[in-house]
């Protein structure tokens, strides 16, 4: 069984605080097997990824922003554009040969896209069940009881915004230590999600600053 993160952001992404180097050192310090660097609406994070030595998988990932909400695509170098519907995202993701995965579908304040269209949840390939950000935890066990009942394949992420929470939300995956075949093992779901969440005060900081970093955004304009 392979350990992976498949939701991990680093400061490529507008609201990411650690380096893509320091992300991996993280992973490797704690054992992952297996990360998806998934930054917001960017590849960045990958590309700077794949040319540092390791002996981690580093999954191709973005996290895309779609008219409903967020979307993470896993396996494409050359992922959907942002800001379409995310069912036509879904789409042009899985044609490409991509697998999609639904995270924090039920979160009002992080984009939930379930949330906007609940068709999504059906057709994505895979539900992000545990998400270590949430604070509460009734939105990820309705994400885990409304994929249990649909049949529907389960992942669990970090969401880690800093290197010190990667693998906080893990999925063990019954698969080998090739991309193709971990695709393929969480398409047909072969995985066991697992983890813990972040620190409530941690994610209260995050938040936040964040907030803070959008409201400035918007006076300077």
């Amino acid at each position: 069984m392979l350990s992976a993160d498949l939701h991990i952001h680093t400061a490529c992404s507008k609201d990411g605080e650690s380096s893509v180097n320091s992300v991996l050192q993280a992973a490797e310090k704690i054992g992952m097997d297996v990360i998806a660097i998934t930054d917001h609406d960017t590849m960045e994070g990958y590309r700077i990824a794949r040319e540092i030595q390791s002996d981690i998988l580093i999954i191709p990932g973005i996290e895309l922003s779609t008219e409903e909400g967020h979307l993470i695509v896993l396996g494409l170098t050359r992922p959907p554009a942002s800001g379409l519907p995310v069912l036509e995202t879904i789409r042009k993701a899985r044609d490409a040969g991509g697998v999609t995965i639904l995270p924090h579908p039920f979160h009002r304040y992080r984009h939930g896209a379930a949330l906007k269209c609940p068709e999504a949840f059906r057709e994505a390939d895979a539900i992000e069940i545990y998400n270590s950000r949430y604070i509460f935890a009734h939105a990820n066990q309705h994400a885990f009881r409304l994929a249990q009942k649909m049949g529907k394949p389960a992942v669990a992420g970090s969401d880690a915004h800093n290197a010190r929470f990667v693998g906080y939300g893990r999925t063990l995956i019954d698969a080998g230590k090739d991309v193709d075949s971990i695709l393929m093992a969480i398409r047909e779901g072969r995985t066991t999600p697992a983890g813990r969440k972040t620190p409530v005060r941690i994610y209260t900081k995050q938040s936040l600053r964040n907030s803070w970093r959008k409201i400035r955004g918007k006076v300077r304009r």
